[in-house]
């Protein structure tokens, strides 16, 4: 079961990588899966906010929970020179 130290270590550890780009992969529901390119722009005590890049020059930004990378709904990647690593 997951406690709330689960979720902040979750939290600090994405806090850690603010600014930085990453590869957002979300499962939507219904076999549907979202995965962009953007940077994680702030955290707050429930939920983290990404800003997402469009080809389009228009960013738009989305926001999740910690609970949703605890449950692998949402995956975290870095994006640093082609080297993928998770952040949480």
């Amino acid at each position: 079961m997951a406690t709330k130290h689960t979720l902040d270590r979750i939290r600090k550890n994405i806090e850690k990588h603010l600014g930085e780009r990453i590869i957002l992969k979300a499962n939507k529901g219904r076999k549907k899966i979202v995965i962009r390119q953007g940077v994680i722009e702030n955290t707050y005590p429930s939920i983290f906010v990404v800003r997402i890049d469009d080809s389009n020059n228009n960013p738009t930004r989305v926001s999740y929970s910690y609970s949703d990378v605890l449950t692998s709904t949402v995956k975290l990647q870095l994006y640093k020179n082609h080297n993928n690593s998770n952040v949480s």
